[in-house]
């Protein structure tokens, strides 16, 4: 097996020279059926396409030919979360947090350079459907078998399934609870899986799209910190592996392997120290015995694991333990896995913006059987697909082993383009020195003055008809070492080891040479199937360097070279000519002020002060002098300085967004600017310094020493009350402020060492609870166990567990504390959510608190929750009643009701109260004005 980590496959501009540029997310890859490309999707909001052949041939990626880079799409707005060929190979589909799926399709004639960057492609691929339906992130999308249909799922808990040959949307299916993180197709073509944050793996059925099953064990006490729950289906039909499954109560992190037909799931994939993020099964089917029948005795399959403990690992059915063990491959959470059309190659993407490839010999994947022997097995479950449509057709699929000429694929390598084609900046000449042999291309760079951009519109682009809206996207973000063997690094600089019995030899370098033996046979799954094993199984390889080295650069291109004199010259700006310096840190010891009563400490005076701007490059720096020099605000983008400006006092504090910074000082004073630093405020003068400053899209935070709060909103410039004292918070003896926050609807977060979260209620105009550590002694849906996740109240409570004593003291506790502290936390937790404006948690809330009133078969409570929802019998919009919304946080109460009542209603003792209230509310329903 070798081992590589191409350093040159990246989520930013590759044309830039900057090696300190940083990397971006790669949340998913794929392997195009012919094995000749991948497609990665990050967070640069760009579908990149990669050749494969210089990660797995070292001669190929020192000539550079053929080009690294194929391929750059942009037409996504937000974070490309999923990427995936149709197994025809014609179409490339990609879903992103932008809310929209783009179907994309060769263009012989559109290759050029990148509009907005010095990138150049290779092949063109253009935009040929966009695909609107989804009403928030898009997280992952499957082809059916013969590309019959293209499901996606997303987190507005939606799987829509459109069809494969149109592209029109054949059904849309709701009956999940929360975000939906997966989805795959069984290769028979009769079910289709998809696994959510509602902790359940649902099976459907292709032929009308009903429920077939749904499995919930597994998953009762798995964390919803994951960014996808990508799951599997085997090729030989029998089962799927589930990622973020648990045994023990939660505290063993597992995969696990449902059974086709009973739907139960009784086997393990046990090792991982963390939540499984994704499953990929090789797609050939594996004979136990090669020289056997083809029969279900002697059919196993290859599974691979990908984990945020940044490990992946290699399971064959037959085997007890994994064939591999890759430990600390990334520096960051495994996000996609993609297995090569021949089985022999798998890819791995991580949020650490890099990508791993573990190549294997054929002997070292022993029994692979050809995709003619999967076929004729998978013909005994008796599934008769539907017709395809008439008049369309995606041509010969790459399953079929006899179909070489037919298939319908973009070439391997680019075209000589004709004499009218060579006028443009960038020239492809077909170099024939090889006799016929492998097709090279140079790249010319060519000095032009005449510069045409044919921009392409998204009206221009088909698009299925549905009507949806924008919701925000998600944010993520490199020492390796793999229980295996790598034989080079990406950059040919890296250690190289010898593998026994391999494919691939090279000489022995300074580094120790490993092996690893393989794992003992068995007959089939063991109930829980452990990832340990011996020590020989698990065998570290030194850290392999992804930093470009000096002999990297082959083939990059000054963006001077190809601008010529044209380049514009950059616009003047405050400071902008000056270079960027570095700063040493240190504590500055000035001198004290007059004496105050501070609840809160003073930050120090450092010599230097940052803070990012999310979703980009800019930051915002302070640097404070050691003399009597004033001190200095400098807005830097990369490593150029965009203004500067000089404020009176040190700077002891310091925020920045995408609308606005501000910069506090140790005199009180606070200033608000632009992005071109403009102020854009008066300079704010507090009682105090600030001991905290947060800011979140218009709203700002400050936190003076002495305890009063200020929030305000910036666009407006108008406070969003009257700043509050804190002092009552701080009665608790040793009771500190850990952190302060705000949230865009200018709602602070105060997070105490007490185990206590505060907000400030504008209507009430009181401090209270949005969370407590006395939930977590007895409330079933504290989720205090989650590592990262984007729920603000989730959040708070990992935050509140993290800070928590780890004593741990059993007490014996009265009849009704679980069913009371449930019950008490979700309606605490439903109040914090509509405080601080969170939809996704406040439903997540309410059905939680919904299930739980059905499972107690608490009555009364449930009918004076339907009655708050329901609001009056004859409501009429245009006059409103007093004391009742129609809505709550942007939520309409009455379309929360029917998801309430659907819970009820599969209760056994809230049925007929369900039934009752749903026919009110069809009639309410029908009743009200169009």
């Amino acid at each position: 097996m070798r081992f590589v980590k191409p350093a040159w496959i990246t989520h930013k501009d590759i044309s830039k020279s900057d090696q300190d540029t940083k990397r971006q997310s790669i949340f998913s890859i794929h392997v195009h059926p012919d094995g000749s490309r991948i497609a990665t999707g990050g967070l640069d909001a760009k579908v990149r396409i990669w050749s494969t052949k210089p990660i797995l041939n070292a001669a190929s990626e020192n000539s550079g030919r053929p080009p690294k880079s194929l391929c750059t799409l942009s037409m996504h707005t937000g974070p490309v979360l999923t990427v995936r060929w149709a197994h025809s190979g014609r179409w490339l589909a990609s879903g992103s947090d932008d809310e929209i799926i783009m179907i994309w399709d060769l263009d012989p004639s559109g290759r050029g350079k990148v509009f907005g960057s010095n990138e150049v492609n290779i092949e063109a691929w253009k935009p040929m459907k966009r695909l609107p339906g989804h009403e928030s992130d898009v997280t992952d999308i499957g082809w059916a078998p013969e590309d019959r249909y293209l499901a996606s799922v997303g987190l507005d808990s939606k799987v829509i399934v459109w069809c494969g040959y149109t592209l029109e949307r054949i059904r849309k299916l709701d009956q999940h609870n929360g975000f939906v993180k997966g989805v795959c197709f069984d290769p028979v073509g009769e079910f289709m899986a998809t696994q959510s944050d509602d902790k359940s793996v649902k099976i459907w059925r292709t032929t009308d799209w009903g429920l077939e099953a749904e499995i919930r064990k597994p998953f009762e006490d798995s964390p919803g910190s994951t960014f996808f729950r990508r799951l599997s289906w085997s090729p030989d039909g029998a089962h799927i592996t589930a990622s973020n499954a648990t045994n023990n109560r939660g505290f063993v992190f597992i995969a696990a392997v449902i059974t086709r037909g009973l739907w139960t799931s009784e086997i393990s994939l046990v090792g991982h120290e963390n939540t499984v993020e994704v499953a990929a099964y090789n797609p050939h089917i594996f004979l136990r015995n090669p020289t056997g029948p083809l029969v279900t005795s002697n059919i196993c399959s290859v599974v691979a694991l990908g984990a945020d403990d940044r490990s992946i690992s290699i399971w064959q059915t037959k085997s007890a333990r994994p064939l591999i063990v890759a430990r600390e491959v990334f520096e960051r959470q495994i996000m996609d896995l993609s297995w090569s059309r021949d089985g022999l190659t798998l890819y791995a993407a991580s949020s650490d913006g890099t990508v791993a490839v573990f190549d294997f010999d054929p002997e070292e994947l022993d029994g692979i059987a050809p995709f003619s022997a999967q076929r004729q097995y998978l013909r005994k479950f008796g599934f008769v697909a539907p017709p395809i449509p008439e008049g369309y057709s995606h041509g010969t699929f790459y399953g079929d082993d006899n179909a070489l000429s037919s298939r319908i694929t973009p070439p391997p390598s680019p075209q000589p383009r004709t004499t009218e084609q060579l006028q443009s900046q960038t020239e492809f000449g077909a170099d024939t020195a090889n006799g016929g042999g492998e097709q090279i291309n140079r790249l010319v760079a060519k000095k032009s003055n005449k510069k045409r951009v044919k921009p392409l519109l998204i009206s221009d682009i088909p698009s299925a008809a549905t009507s949806d809206n924008v919701i925000n996207g998600v944010t993520t973000q490199a020492p390796h070492s793999v229980s295996n063997q790598p034989l080079r690094s990406a950059s040919g600089a890296g250690p190289s080891f010898a593998l026994p019995e391999s494919r691939y030899s090279v000489p022995k370098s300074h580094h120790p040479s490993h092996s690893t033996s393989p794992a003992p046979s068995m007959l089939g799954f063991d109930a829980d199937i452990e990832m340990g094993g011996p020590k020989d199984m698990d065998v570290p390889i030194d850290a392999i360097d992804t930093s470009s080295s000096p002999g990297t650069t082959r083939g990059k291109r000054k963006a001077s070279a190809l601008e010529g004199d044209d380049r514009p010259t950059r616009p003047r700006t405050l400071g902008g000519d000056r270079p960027r310096d570095v700063v040493a840190i240190r504590e500055i010891f000035s001198k004290s002020h007059e004496k105050r009563h501070d609840l809160l400490p003073v930050p120090p005076v450092l010599t230097f002060l940052s803070a990012k701007v999310d979703g980009s490059e800019d930051v915002l720096e302070g640097r404070n002098s050691e003399s009597d020099s004033p001190s200095e605000v400098t807005f830097v983008s990369g490593k150029q300085t965009q203004w500067l400006d000089y404020v009176q006092f040190p700077i002891i504090a310091l925020t920045a967004t995408s609308a606005f910074c501000a910069v506090a000082t140790q005199d009180g004073s606070v200033n608000v600017y632009s992005h071109t630093g403009r102020r854009i405020m008066p300079t704010i003068t507090l009682d105090a310094p600030c001991s905290m400053i947060h800011s979140c899209k218009t709203s700002l935070l400050l936190l003076t020493v002495t305890g009063h709060l200020s929030s305000i909103n910036v666009k407006s410039q108008s406070a969003y009350f009257p700043p509050p004292f804190i002092g009552c918070l701080l009665h608790a003896p040793d009771s500190r402020v850990l952190a302060a926050s705000v949230r865009h609807n200018g709602a602070p977060v105060l997070q105490l060492s007490s185990g206590i979260a505060y907000t400030y209620d504008t209507q009430l105009l009181q401090w209270t609870k949005l969370s407590d550590r006395w939930w977590s002694e007895g409330s079933d849906v504290w989720q205090g166990r989650q590592r990262s996740t984007k729920d603000v109240i989730a959040s708070i409570e990992s935050t509140i567990t993290a800070n928590a004593d780890d004593k741990v003291v059993d007490k014996e506790r009265p009849e009704w504390w679980n069913a009371a502290l449930t019950l008490g936390h979700l309606e605490s937790k439903l109040h914090a959510a509509k405080a601080l404006d969170c939809p996704s948690e406040y439903k997540q809330a309410l059905l939680q608190y919904a299930k739980k009133l059905a499972d107690e078969g608490f009555r009364a409570k449930a009918e004076e929750l339907i009655k708050d929802l329901f609001g009056p019998l004859y409501w009429n919009p245009m006059r409103k009643e007093e004391g009742w919304s129609p809505t709550v946080i942007g939520l309409t109460k009455r379309d929360l009701l029917r998801e309430v009542l659907s819970v009820f209603a599969k209760s056994k003792t809230l049925t007929k109260l369900a039934l009752d209230w749903q026919d009110t509310l069809r009639k309410a329903s029908n009743e009200e004005p169009s």
